[in-house]
Formats: C-alpha cells, sequence, structure tokens
C-alpha cells in the first residue's frame, strides 16, 4: 500500500496534533502540581540543572579525551555523581507524587501511542498505529464500526445456543461449544501479541461465526492494532482488481493484506471458486504464516467441501496452523425473527 504525499502528510499531522496535545496536558499537569507542591518545582528546576551539568560534563569529557587520551586519562569523575544525583530527585519527587494519590510518572509526557511515542515508527518501521491510520484512509468501513458497536463481546449471550442439540464428534451441547469458542476468542484477543495463533471459524449458516469475528476484530481495534475484514466477495473481487489492472507486473500491491496485524475473511465459500481464487488465497494465507502475521478464516462449508473447493495444500496448510472452531445449533437470525428479536442488534 503506497500513500501519496499528501495522504501521508494527513498522518503526519495527525501525529503533531497528538504531541502538542500530549504536551499541552504535560503542562496542565505541571501547573497543577507545582501549585500544590511548591518542592516538586525545585526539584524539577534541580533536575533541570544537573541535567545541563551533565551535558557539560560529558563535553568537557569528550574535550579532555580528545587532548589526553595519550595520557592515558579516561572518563568524568563527576559523571556518576550527577547520574546520581538526577535519579535521587526523580525518587524524590515520585515518591511525593504516590503519597498524594497520583502516578508515579504523572510528570512524564504522556503517549497516545506507547510503542512509538507518537512518532509513528517503531526503530524504522511503521508503528501498528501508523498502519491503522494507512487503514483508515483507504479502507473506511464505517458500516462495520457501526456494526461493531453491538457485535462485540458484550453482547455475546448463550441463549440462542441449544442444551439439547449436541455435536456427535465431540459430545458437547450447542451452548458448551459456543463457551469454548468464546472461550478460545477471548483468548486469542488477551495473547495477541504474545504468541501467533490463526482461527478457522466453521459451521452451518447463522450459527454466530460472523458475530465472533466481529467481537476479536472489536478488541483488537480498540487496542490500536491494524484489522482487516473482508467478505469472501469483496475480498477476491479486490485482488482481482490489483491483479489485472497492471498486467505484466509482478508488484501486486497487497502489502496492506499482508502486513496487517489480523485479517479476517468472511463467508469463504460464498464467492465464485476458479483456480485464481484458490491459488490466491494459498499465496495470501502462506505469506501471512511465514511473517508471523494473524488471520482469521469463517465458513459455511463442511471440512472435506473446504478442502474440495480451495485445494488440499491450502486445507494442510490451515490444519497444521490454526485452530479450529465449529459452531453448532439453530439458524440464530431466524430464531430471532420467530421470536420477534430486534434484527439491527444482533445480541447473541
Amino acid at each position: 500500500m503506497t500513500l501519496k504525499n499528501t495522504q501521508y502528510e494527513t498522518i503526519m499531522r495527525e501525529y503533531s496534533r497528538r504531541q502538542s496535545e500530549n504536551r499541552r496536558v504535560l503542562d496542565d499537569r505541571r501547573d497543577e502540581v507545582f501549585e500544590r507542591f511548591p518542592r516538586i518545582r525545585q526539584i524539577q528546576e534541580e533536575i533541570a540543572r544537573s541535567g545541563a551539568d551533565a551535558v557539560r560534563a560529558a563535553l568537557s569529557a569528550s574535550t579532555f579525551a580528545a587532548s589526553g587520551a595519550a595520557a592515558g586519562f579516561h572518563g568524568s569523575a563527576g559523571e556518576p555523581d550527577l547520574k546520581s544525583r538526577i535519579k535521587a530527585l526523580e525518587t524524590e519527587q515520585q515518591a511525593i507524587l504516590v503519597k498524594n494519590g497520583y502516578p508515579a510518572d504523572y510528570l512524564k509526557l504522556p503517549h497516545t501511542c506507547p510503542l512509538c511515542g507518537d512518532t509513528g515508527y517503531v526503530d524504522g518501521r511503521k508503528c501498528t498505529c501508523f498502519k491503522k491510520a494507512e487503514m483508515d484512509l483507504f479502507y473506511s468501513q464505517p458500516s462495520l464500526k457501526n456494526i461493531l458497536q453491538f457485535e462485540n463481546f458484550d453482547h455475546f449471550s448463550f441463549d440462542w445456543y441449544s442444551d439439547r442439540i449436541k455435536n456427535e464428534a465431540t459430545g458437547l451441547t450447542a451452548k458448551e461449544t459456543a463457551r469454548a469458542a468464546y472461550d478460545t476468542a477471548k483468548r486469542f484477543v488477551r495473547d495477541f501479541d504474545k504468541k501467533d495463533d490463526n482461527l478457522f471459524i466453521y459451521g452451518d449458516t447463522g450459527v454466530g461465526k460472523t458475530f465472533l469475528s466481529h467481537c476479536i476484530a472489536h478488541d483488537l481495534l480498540a487496542s490500536s492494532h491494524s484489522v482487516f475484514y473482508f467478505t469472501a466477495y469483496d475480498f477476491f473481487r479486490l485482488l482481482a482488481d490489483r491483479t489485472f489492472s497492471q498486467p505484466g507486473s509482478t508488484d501486486t500491491g497487497n502489502e496492506d493484506l499482508l502486513e496487517c496485524d489480523l485479517l479476517i475473511l468472511d463467508d469463504l465459500g460464498t464467492e465464485v471458486t476458479n483456480s485464481f481464487v484458490s491459488s490466491q488465497l494459498f499465496l495470501v494465507l502462506n505469506e501471512r504464516l511465514l511473517s508471523r502475521r494473524s488471520t482469521i478464516i469463517s465458513t459455511n462449508l463442511p471440512l472435506q467441501d473446504f478442502s474440495d473447493t480451495y485445494s488440499e495444500r491450502t486445507m494442510s496448510r490451515i490444519a497444521s496452523s490454526y485452530t479450529m472452531l465449529k459452531l453448532t445449533g439453530q439458524d440464530i437470525r431466524i430464531q430471532k425473527k420467530l421470536s420477534g428479536g430486534t434484527a439491527n442488534v444482533r445480541k447473541f
């Protein structure tokens, strides 16, 4: 995904705005704390003076090293003392803050994104918050954002899953199966930054596969992860547009799909399938596995039908690298309609 100059400038202006806002917050905090605790103002002034002394000491040491290295002299005797002095002042300041109910880091510059400090980059690479900003520019999905207000873990209900319908293969009821899938989805979000995982959610129409994907998307987007959500039709149409709009080019321009933190492919099997579709699916899934990026797939197809549709090679990669979740039960949409439930707030 290549940004135009104006788009890049739009993102960087937002970072500049965040930095200015956070500096204003810090200034307000200082004014508040200095008025309540004059000693902290003194400490801040002493830290500033000590920092200036440390810089002068470092410059003196550099000059000394250049002129006196041949004589065997090294370093500055006062430097450790200055560092100790600054450390003692910071410890005293933190003690005053904590004693009076403030966080120890209350007078440190706050950051909207703690990973990059609101610069957009970490070790020269785009931060996840920068990638999310790119996504918002390229793929504004207001309808999805509206859906996620209602389709999230807070609105998940097990009442739509039966205690009587059983999965013959596992012996679990539809409700027990849903609880296990729910717990797995929560762990997926909780451990997202600590371990590599992928989910393959399958089962009959209307049993909550898309809803569960939306729950995960909601929480990861809220924690500033980059999440791409596509229906199968939209996903393969995008790939086709990119591939056939630049014939002869080896650059497919799919970096966004390969590098986002989470890619969600919903309702695989509902699109028209051909050799292009199956080969592109394998390519994207395989590249994301190699780069340790997570993917969620949902489908109404039974496992054998999925394998027949997209190839044994694709199914083999999924079976070896994805957590398989099967949901069972009656179509929740039909249940809601028959019971007079609201269609626009899908609480299940």
